[in-house]
């Protein structure tokens, strides 16, 4: 009896779903991300070897050329307490809760406090112009207008706290890290007096961001 011959053919998958499951992904991310801000000074570091990443809960001061100071705190719900904090120590100074709010979704500032209400509402062109004639956050300690002081240590405070939440909640968070941002031209008072400040805070570890650059054979 003769075998009766199957006919073949080449099996067809119907990709229609999967490109409207790669749409819709796409369509997600591009309505749901957040532009981040840019930097409102560029800085030329030292190179080095070393890699370390720093976790999302960092804190990083800047220094540039000028030896202007600038600071950044990770974290919305941070910032915003840590804004909070410093509204309370510092009635003299106002924010409105849209203030605060869109503070808590910026990056790094170099403003005194007393120029910030004015630097979170003027929009991207008016921050860089600010940016540039900024004489940088004050560390005088002499004159007492030592405000990145308050700002070191209630980002700590704040990040401590919640962190704490977190780990309440059952999620662990990599403990926060400080860095130290400074040109390769920054005058090594004004770098010497920062490092003096994160004494002064209790901060005693601390990374100091670097250009990578290969290793020699």
């Amino acid at each position: 009896m003769p075998k009766i011959k199957v006919p073949r053919s080449s099996p067809s998958l119907d990709m229609t779903p999967m490109v409207d499951l790669a749409f819709l992904l796409v369509t997600f991310f591009m309505l749901t991300a957040t532009m981040r801000s840019p930097e409102p000074v560029i800085v030329d570091t030292p190179s080095s070897i070393s890699d370390v990443t720093l976790p999302l809960n960092s804190m990083l001061i800047t220094i540039d050329t000028s030896g202007r100071v600038f600071f950044n705190m990770e974290g919305k719900e941070v910032r915003l307490n840590m804004l909070k904090r410093m509204a309370n120590k510092f009635p003299e100074v106002k924010f409105t809760d849209a203030q605060m709010n869109r503070f808590a979704a910026m990056q790094s500032f170099g403003v005194p406090l007393k120029d910030l209400p004015a630097y979170i509402d003027a929009d991207e062109a008016k921050r860089k112009q600010i940016d540039e004639v900024t004489k940088g956050i004050p560390i005088d300690t002499v004159n007492k207008t030592d405000e990145l002081s308050y700002w070191i240590n209630f980002a700590r405070v704040e990040e401590y706290t919640w962190r704490a939440a977190k780990k309440a909640e059952g999620v662990e968070v990599e403990e926060m890290r400080v860095a130290l941002k400074a040109d390769g031209q920054s005058s090594y008072k004004k770098v010497d007096a920062v490092i003096a400040l994160f004494k002064k805070q209790e901060v005693f570890r601390f990374n100091l961001i670097t250009d990578l650059e290969g290793a020699e054979e």
